[in-house]
């Protein structure tokens, strides 16, 4: 780890997950352990929320949404504000995902605008940023990071409620995995732009999470990484046992 909090991991459900496998799921995560070097958030769809919210312990694990709105109560249907979220007591929600910049065409400055929202109201916020594979082959990865950092940053000031997760596109749910090397690459990478451009307190503090087919095979040799303060977990979050491993990644490899 390059900071001074708990290791992070979060689990993304993304749009997966019926009444019987999230009982299922919340059952498996309940009998498991985390360790006390560890916070563990949990973001289910909208719709199992309020489930997952009552049923999941809550001494183990915390709650996330998986996205919110840019402003507040009013009308814009189908759309989930960062108050609601607040009022149900789901004090974590992930912005700037890559399916949403790349589905829903959110840009930069959407994503800093919905960050700044989502921390004014008092949640705090999961910011994920990361480069598609032709970006990084095209030598653009380095500025493709600094261009989605710095839209956040000239939003926000205090930091002390974000953790930004790295995600490079290229192995999101592809199976494929950056190496321990080139994750530690990025992550040091992103270490330096923050004591450059925000505080060396900051740099210091902020957690700089990795997401990309992070599964149980695979986690421990990513958390030895000195720069590594975590995973952002999607398709073995919602394997019980597999996301109980990589929970227990960062204790297991201080072992």
């Amino acid at each position: 780890m390059g900071c001074d909090g708990k290791f992070f991991v979060g689990g993304n459900w993304k749009s997966n997950g019926t009444k019987s496998s999230v009982t299922k799921l919340v059952e498996e995560l309940n009998a498991g352990s985390v360790p006390s070097n560890t916070e563990v958030v949990c973001a289910p769809t909208f719709v199992h929320l309020p489930y997952v919210s009552e049923t999941l312990d809550a001494g183990k694990f915390q709650v996330s949404a998986q996205n919110c709105w840019v402003e507040g109560y009013g009308a814009y249907t189908g759309e989930i504000t960062a108050e609601a979220l607040g009022d149900m007591s789901v004090n974590w929600v992930i912005l700037g995902h890559s399916e949403r910049r790349a589905l829903n065409g959110e840009t930069n400055e959407f994503v800093a605008d919905k960050c700044k929202k989502a921390l004014d109201t008092g949640l705090s916020v999961i910011a994920c940023i990361g480069e598609t594979l032709e970006q990084r082959e095209s030598g653009k990865m380095f500025e493709v990071l600094d261009a989605q950092l710095a839209a956040i940053a000239g939003k926000i000031d205090d930091w002390s409620s974000v953790v930004v997760a790295y995600e490079p596109v290229w192995a999101i749910g592809t199976g494929v995995v950056a190496t321990p090397d080139q994750a530690q690459e990025v992550h040091a990478y992103l270490r330096k732009w923050f004591a450059d451009n925000v505080s060396p307190s900051v740099s210091k503090s902020l957690r700089v999470i990795y997401g990309g087919s992070v599964n149980a095979e695979n986690c421990s040799d990513l958390a030895t990484k000195e720069d590594v303060d975590g995973f952002l977990v999607g398709g073995a979050s919602l394997k019980g046992p597999d996301f109980l491993v990589i929970a227990n990644a960062f204790e297991m490899a201080r072992a």
